[in-house]
């Protein structure tokens, strides 16, 4: 019997004792109890003073209270006695757990950021969900109407920022879910839902091709600022994604030695994204990941851009640049070697390509630096590409922003050899060569007059 009970009775009895010495509550037999409960009562109601002061009528009073005192200490062992045995259902569990982190993600937002100025809550608030309050509520306000046919229990606002730390900060969902008081199921559903999100309701808003003409002219004379060739709308890398998962196939082993999946990404000027590709496991070389793309399928089936000038007798189109890995096209130009060996017009030819080349090169490592995820990505394999084009869409977001961009993560140095010429691309192949060619001339032509 509990403890806290065995006190309590001894105290009443005591008490009890003390009001009415000729009768113990112990020896109190049921006539008497009879007889109390039978005696008629007075037109007037007893004080508390005159019923204590009965003989007959206090044994029957302690002995209740006693009885009530026994029902809710049994009533409070039993449930924990049997909650080891049936516990409580998940939703219950759920909805506890919810109210208490909402309740404490509330406080944090209202009782210490807000208190801040502007520019503290900022940066408060980056260090905790790696973008700023006003980026914060962008992606909110984009999401919340989707978010609220999930039938979430958790705000739109708290499921994002959840989602933002994981993000930011590489947390596996167990981590996330002790620091939130949340199932660490829980926390994988709500992050597969707003990665996903994110990856297609967002996608085609943040991230795409520069087909009107402003935004070409735009990119391409930013592009001509910076490496004086004409033309460039975009530069193009791939980069193995590291993932935390070590029973995948051997085609996931990437040139570096550990599991990944293979990123492509072509990025502007601004370090902005306008293509993400995830198809392939990080052991598929970068032309062959290219080739599999959506974006070389609409490339080599028409034109996608207007915008021609002419150089030296060639048409030129707007093209990308990409590193020795890619194939050489006429909307893809690559660089005559990869160790100087060339011409002098070939070498500064190159040395311009991979000054434009740059700009995919430092996308990639504001990409990881700020959401350290991608550093060594623990979610699901089925959720993997899904993950990391939300992140892509994110980083585009804070370039678009002009959010203050982190630390670079490094990726080691390209290797490999230059891909082979399919059958279907020599034309294109043939045609890049020479165009190629007259953009090196005329840009020696160009630099030696000056």
């Amino acid at each position: 019997m509990d403890e806290t009970f065995l006190l309590m009775l001894s105290n009443l009895l005591h008490l009890h004792n003390s009001i009415d010495p000729t009768t113990s509550l112990l020896s109190t037999t049921p006539t008497t109890a009879a007889a109390a409960s039978s005696s008629p009562t007075t037109s007037s109601s007893p004080t508390p003073t005159s019923l204590l002061a009965s003989s007959s009528a206090a044994p029957l009073l302690f002995f209740t209270i006693a009885s009530v005192l026994s029902f809710i200490a049994t009533s409070r062992t039993k449930p924990s006695s049997s909650s080891s045995q049936n516990p409580p259902p998940a939703s219950t569990d759920t909805a506890a757990a919810s109210a208490f982190s909402v309740s404490a993600f509330r406080a944090l937002s209202t009782e210490h950021i807000w208190s801040l100025e502007a520019p503290l809550r900022d940066a408060q608030w980056r260090s905790l969900y790696g973008l700023s309050y006003p980026v914060f509520t962008t992606v909110v306000e984009k999401l919340k109407p989707h978010i609220a046919l999930s039938n979430l229990s958790l705000p739109s606002d708290y499921a994002v920022a959840m989602v933002l730390s994981r993000l930011s900060h590489g947390f596996s969902a167990q981590t996330l879910a002790s620091r939130y008081s949340l199932d660490p199921y829980l926390v994988s559903k709500i992050t597969n839902m707003v990665t996903r999100l994110l990856a297609t309701k967002l996608y085609p808003e943040f991230i795409k091709i520069p087909i009107s003409r402003r935004r070409l002219i735009e990119t391409t004379q930013a592009f001509e600022e910076l490496t004086s060739l004409p033309n460039m709308c975009g530069a193009i890398d791939g980069s193995p994604i590291k993932l935390h998962k070590h029973n995948l196939p051997g085609n996931y082993k990437c040139r570096y030695g550990y599991p990944s999946v293979l990123l492509e990404v072509v990025a502007d000027h601004k370090k902005i994204f306008w293509d993400v590709c995830v198809k392939a496991p990080g052991g598929t070389d970068d032309a062959t990941h290219f080739r599999d793309s959506l974006l070389y399928n609409k490339l080599t089936s028409g034109d996608v851009w207007e915008k021609i000038i002419n150089v030296r007798g060639h048409h030129v189109r707007p093209y990308i640049v990409g590193d020795w890995c890619y194939p050489l096209m006429s909307f893809m130009l690559t660089p005559f070697s990869r160790n100087g060996m060339g011409t002098p017009a070939q070498n500064l030819f190159d040395g311009m390509l991979m000054k434009g080349r740059s700009a995919v090169v430092e996308a990639i490592g504001l990409l990881k630096g700020r959401w350290k995820i991608l550093q060594d990505l623990n979610v699901g394999i089925n959720h993997v590409p899904q993950t990391i084009v939300a992140c892509c869409v994110l980083h585009n977001l804070c370039q678009i922003a002009r959010e203050p961009e982190p630390e670079l993560w490094k990726d080691p140095d390209e290797s490999g050899p230059p891909p082979r010429v399919l059958e279907s691309e020599k034309d294109s192949y043939y045609y890049g060569e020479s165009l190629r060619q007259a953009l090196a001339d005329d840009l020696h032509q160009r630099l030696s007059s000056r």
